[in-house]
């Protein structure tokens, strides 16, 4: 509708114009005849005319009506110019007016992951040493970082960096008593915590610090909890005292279990209630190393449903495969008793989640490989197992779990050669 009123005011005004040009064209005809008149006049009078003068009087009026209708031109084109840019920016007020009362809706929908972009999750943390190798031509490879329980299944430690916050839920219902304010503050929270999980020693425990400092504000939101329950499981990994392990992956499972009863929806407060489980493992009787084994199994696979295109959670799985399939019998006796029946597995169903995690990141990691060579060894395919030790080292070791790898490397090779 607007439009079409610019349209009929240009026309307007281009009428106008050929009204003001009919005008002039008429008023220099009429000023023609009348010279012609005076010229005859003149000459029959036989006045001392000068005719040079005026044919340079009729010129220069010639030329100023030129003029003027070359002005009316550039006025209507500079008009046409302004009709234009005010058209455009009405659609874009109008926009902003439909825009920014959903403006905080479309924070919530970034910091809850409904975003379209997507980043791919690394087993390790992508610590600042190696992202700068990597930009100096380093090959982009990926290592685990991992802790084994002693209770026949494996539990690792990992970084969600790549997920973005497309996949990282965070809002709960209780959130909603946040002002849009606060609620800024926190997702540049969570985004701060994020940058720190990923870099040093030092920058993983002010990571923590800064958790622990706005728990009683945020603990009502599933977001901020899993990532709490990451940072337990980062001072975890730093700590060498075993009374703070425990106590560290006591509180982390603590905050993990709550993120999953917040938003049972988020893989990553599954994932990393999961992992959590596994490290209080390596505290607990047999009983409930077993008990914890369930949980682990059983968040993992909700994790997976949730986020099928994560290698790390196929290797997780495979890990846990590969050591129930070797559970001793006193394990699996007491797992009759307390649960009916024993978790079970095979080595090829580690081997299918290990080959899994390679599909869908190739070279993903050094420990990846090396227990790929591991099932491939165990189901008397040495030549793939020895493939896949070749793979592992062609991968270049960086962080501590790369070097730890290396170790179980080593150990495999000489078995191999044997």
């Amino acid at each position: 509708m607007a439009y079409s009123e610019n349209k009929r005011l240009i026309f307007s005004l281009m009428i106008g114009a050929a009204g003001i040009s009919l005008v002039a064209l008429w008023y220099r005809m009429s000023r023609k005849q009348r010279k012609a008149l005076r010229l005859s006049t003149l000459l029959n009078s036989e006045s001392n005319f000068d005719l040079v003068d005026f044919q340079c009087e009729t010129q220069n009026e010639q030329g100023t009506v030129m003029l003027l209708q070359g002005r009316q031109l550039q006025i209507l084109e500079k008009l046409n110019n302004l009709l234009v840019s005010v058209e455009e920016l009405k659609k874009e007020v109008a926009f902003l007016k439909e825009a920014v009362p959903k403006l905080e809706e479309l924070v919530i929908d970034e910091l809850q992951g409904k975003t379209d972009t997507h980043r791919t999750s690394p087993l390790h943390r992508a610590t600042r040493k190696r992202k700068v190798e990597i930009a100096r031509g380093v090959s982009d490879t990926n290592s685990s970082e991992e802790a084994e329980s002693e209770g026949g299944y494996v539990t690792a430690h990992t970084d969600t960096e790549g997920e973005s916050e497309e996949e990282k839920g965070w809002v709960s219902s209780s959130t909603s008593a946040l002002t849009p304010e606060e609620k800024i503050d926190l997702f540049n929270l969570l985004q701060q915590v994020d940058t720190l999980h990923c870099g040093s020693d030092g920058d993983r425990g002010e990571s923590f610090r800064l958790l622990l400092e706005n728990e009683e504000k945020y603990k009502d939101c599933a977001g901020f909890l899993w990532r709490l329950a990451r940072a337990y499981g980062d001072m975890f990994e730093l700590t060498t005292n075993v009374e703070e392990k425990k106590n560290y992956a006591s509180e982390g499972k603590l905050r993990g279990e709550n993120a999953v009863s917040l938003d049972s929806s988020s893989a990553e407060s599954h994932q990393w209630f999961a992992v959590m489980c596994g490290y209080l493992s390596q505290f607990e009787s047999i009983q409930n190393k077993i008990k914890n084994g369930y949980l682990f199994k059983e968040h993992l696979d909700k994790a997976i449903e949730l986020k099928p295109r994560d290698p790390f959670l196929y290797y997780l799985l495979g890990r846990w495969c590969y050591e129930v399939a070797q559970l001793s019998w006193i394990e699996k006796k007491v797992a009759t008793a307390l649960f009916g029946t024993p978790p079970t597995s095979t080595i090829h169903e580690a081997l299918q989640n290990f080959l899994k995690a390679e599909e869908i990141h190739p070279g993903y990691s050094k420990y990846n490989y090396v227990y790929l060579a591991k099932c491939y060894k165990e189901l008397g395919q040495s030549t793939n197992a020895l493939k896949c030790c070749d793979s592992a080292l062609s991968i270049l070791s960086v962080t501590k779990e790369d070097k730890e790898a290396e170790k179980d490397l080593e150990a495999l090779l000489l078995s191999l050669k044997l």
